[in-house]
């Protein structure tokens, strides 16, 4: 899937994968290598994207000011 960008749900998928894949501990030391490079990406891009949709879901609230004040979600302190 080069040059193709996975949504989240896509990129766990190929994460998952790898991760069954390097599990089963039957590939040469150097595919393994690659595939762990590919899973590094990818949980890095996983990462990104639940940051971006947390900023995103963040509940907004006017303080006195009438300027938006940040609320923390619920169940946080």
């Amino acid at each position: 899937m080069a040059g193709k960008k996975l949504n989240f749900e896509q990129s766990l998928e190929k994460l998952e994968d790898i991760v069954r894949h390097l599990e089963k501990g039957d590939m040469p030391l150097s595919d393994s290598l690659k595939l762990f490079e590919e899973g590094t990406a990818l949980l890095t891009s996983c990462n990104q994207m639940l940051d971006d949709a947390e900023q995103k879901v963040v509940k907004l609230k006017k303080g006195p000011d009438r300027a938006p004040i940040e609320l923390p979600f619920e169940g946080e302190e």
